[in-house]
């Protein structure tokens, strides 16, 4: 095998083992037990919900986490394109949780951490608020990151934050959850 095709294949060994380290990594939610309460429902587009972020906690990151960093997606939303929701980096490496309504409270966001610009064009929580229908996915994702910080400005589209975090992953744990009306 020729170097380049050497290097191909380690990156694809790391890859691969990616998961495997990351298998005891989990992300949990007291509130999101049962599901979306109204608490954490959007206030805006027809929907009267309290627009609370969660709870979230969790444990089991992969070795040399040094940052995290928190996004929360909705594939399902008539854009074409889904809709995030929630985009939250720089968490340090050593937090193990956040406490409902960090999202719209910074100062209950741990020290550092940086709340991003979502697809509603602000930083911040907005709870879901699907149209009239089928119920929605809404995945929370939990990102365990090699770097401390992630070098984007705060008006980065979640689209550029989701590139810088992919190419700093060491694992990722998901908190998936149903809501429709």
């Amino acid at each position: 095998m020729n170097r380049s095709g050497a290097a191909v294949a380690a990156i694809f060994a790391t890859l691969a083992a990616v998961p495997a380290m990351a298998a005891d990594f989990t992300l949990t939610s007291k509130a999101l037990a049962g599901g979306i309460a109204d608490a954490q429902v959007a206030n805006v587009f027809g929907c009267s919900g309290g627009n609370v972020s969660p709870d979230l906690a969790w444990s089991g990151a992969p070795e040399g986490t040094r940052s995290f960093a928190l996004t929360l997606y909705d594939p399902d939303a008539p854009t074409g394109s889904g809709f995030w929701h929630w985009v939250v980096v720089d968490i340090p490496g050593d937090a193990t949780a956040l406490p409902a309504g960090a999202g719209t409270d910074a100062d209950a966001l741990p020290a550092g951490s940086r709340q991003m610009r979502t697809d509603a064009g602000a930083p911040g929580y907005l709870g879901p608020c699907p149209p009239p229908g089928p119920a929605h996915r809404y995945v929370f994702t939990l990102t365990a990151l090699k770097a401390n910080t992630i070098d984007l400005p705060v008006d980065a589209s979640a689209a550029m934050v989701g590139y810088m975090v992919g190419a700093n992953a060491l694992g990722a744990a998901t908190l998936t959850v149903n809501y429709g009306r």
